[in-house]
């Protein structure tokens, strides 16, 4: 069984974010990277999986050398090897573009199942994982809160308002992992296996490796772009009510009318 996890390093969700000078992109220059979180729920269903089906777990990304970072954290996590694809080409890529490029790193590996977050928490598209299992030709299976492997087969329980529903898919199959924090609740990098991470394989590919033209990714190649970037407005400072129970209704309502003009 080989499994491979599609991983994406985004900026801490603690991190500060600035506007760059262009008004379109984000000032990276202060950020720190982390693996996506809904990634690192693909990891650990991965190695859940490799503890009960003696699965091989190969971790692929995108982006520039900083990314190795990511992987290697995966690998620390139990993953078995790495692969980066690391292009200048791809810089600027939308959502499709960085599909083309996972999708044709994929047809280079052995896999069965593909794991991946259902959206990162950057761009926050949910778009990636479903384009490449259609770019790929493969089921796609979404949200997952648990997984297994029946008669040959993928079977995942994801929820709906009120209940969760079963879907079965065969193989090979991508399945991604939404806001699950509590199922699936990643596993720490032990010391042990931050070292062993540093001799585990981790190969480097460019869009030639992959016959991908750079025409057909990145900024060049992408049908969707960012025209502007702005931060949410500061919100002003609430307003306590004082008086007894009517006369702060009574002024909540004219508040309302007069100024927020709400009702």
């Amino acid at each position: 069984m080989d499994i491979v996890v599609l991983v994406k390093q985004v900026p801490d969700t603690e991190t500060k974010i600035r506007i760059g000078g262009d008004g379109k992109t984000i000032d990276t220059s202060d950020v720190k990277w982390i693996m996506n979180p809904y990634d690192e729920y693909a990891v650990e269903a991965a190695l859940r999986l490799q503890e009960n089906a003696e699965a091989t777990v190969t971790i692929l990304s995108m982006g520039p050398e900083r990314v190795v970072e990511s992987i290697r954290t995966a690998l620390a996590m139990g993953a078995d090897q790495g692969v980066l694809v690391n292009d200048p080409a791809t810089e600027g890529s939308d959502a499709l573009g960085k599909a083309k490029v996972l999708a044709a790193a994929l047809r280079s590996l052995d896999f069965d199942l593909v794991f991946c977050g259902h959206r990162a928490v950057d761009d926050d598209e949910n778009q990636v994982g479903i384009m490449v299992a259609e770019l790929v030709g493969i089921p796609h299976l979404g949200l997952a809160v648990s997984v297994e492997l029946v008669d040959g087969k993928v079977k995942i329980e994801r929820p709906i308002e009120g209940a969760r529903v079963t879907l079965e898919g065969t193989l090979p199959a991508l399945v991604t992992f939404g806001g699950a924090h509590a199922v699936w609740n990643p596993r720490y990098a032990s010391l042990p296996g931050i070292m062993k991470a540093k001799k585990k394989p981790l190969d480097t590919k460019t869009l030639a490796d992959l016959g991908l033209s750079p025409n057909d990714v990145g900024a060049g190649g992408a049908t969707i772009k960012v025209t502007s970037m702005e931060l949410p407005t500061e919100r002003q400072a609430g307003r306590l009510l004082e008086g007894e129970t009517a006369e702060k209704a009574k002024e909540l309502v004219r508040l309302l009318h007069e100024e927020a003009k709400v009702i």
